[in-house]
């Protein structure tokens, strides 16, 4: 009895020490990118996209911020529509699995711990609408992983969180995976080749503007009390 009584907070227990488990395992592994590169190259377009969302799911899960590398060997194998769509397609995986883990292991516990402004904070992420959640997903202001989580524990709809990652992570994803495909795996070893890749085309200028609006926007959504 004493157990059923505590579920929720077991469950949050379990929840919090998975994540910090995963954590600490993947921070000492390192990812061999020319292994990667050259054992997709071997198979056609198809099959080798097959196997790199699979990779991208299952590696990225375990190790948070090994996405940078499977982006650029994604620009660099599949050029930047083609690495968009299966970078697409396995983040649309991966929030599947972290939104339905937070829901799973961790609403329960915010459901019965928040009260008063933290109460009318939830409700309030509840309600956010379609079009800000597109912009959440469109620019990096917040990490997907964490977004994934973050969007689990609140009462948000899967369905509305999803539709926004379908129409908000392609804007993003392009952007980002055309630029990494103009600049090579040189960026891996020497992040200055991004800053004199944006410093030789203007239009990026432009379109950094535009990008950066859209975060300043997304920063004025989340500090809003309305």
């Amino acid at each position: 009895m004493a157990l059923k009584k505590y579920r929720t907070e077991i469950e949050f227990l379990v929840f919090l020490a998975a994540l910090i488990l995963i954590w600490f395992a993947g921070r000492n592994i390192n990812i061999d990118t020319g292994a990667i590169e050259g054992s997709l190259r071997k198979f056609p377009l198809a099959a080798s996209g097959f196997i790199y969302i699979i990779l991208y799911i299952i590696v990225t899960f375990f190790l948070f911020f090994s996405k940078d590398v499977f982006w650029v060997v994604g620009a660099v194998i599949f050029g930047p529509l083609w690495s968009t769509v299966f970078i697409c397609l396995a983040e649309f995986g991966n929030a599947f699995v972290l939104f339905n883990l937070a829901r799973r292991l961790g609403r329960g516990y915010v459901e019965k711990s928040v009260s008063g402004r933290h109460r009318h904070l939830d409700e309030k992420l509840g309600k956010i609408s379609l079009l800000w959640l597109v912009i959440f997903r469109a620019v990096p202001l917040i990490p997907y992983r964490f977004m994934d989580l973050a969007a689990g524990l609140t009462s948000i709809s899967f369905r509305k969180y999803l539709a926004a990652a379908v129409i908000g992570a392609p804007v993003k994803t392009f952007w980002q995976q055309y630029i990494l495909w103009a600049v090579g795996v040189a960026v891996l070893k020497d992040p200055t080749a991004l800053v004199h890749y944006f410093m030789q085309n203007r239009i990026l200028h432009v379109l950094g503007l535009i990008y950066a609006g859209l975060v300043i926007a997304a920063i004025i959504k989340l500090l809003s009390k309305d």
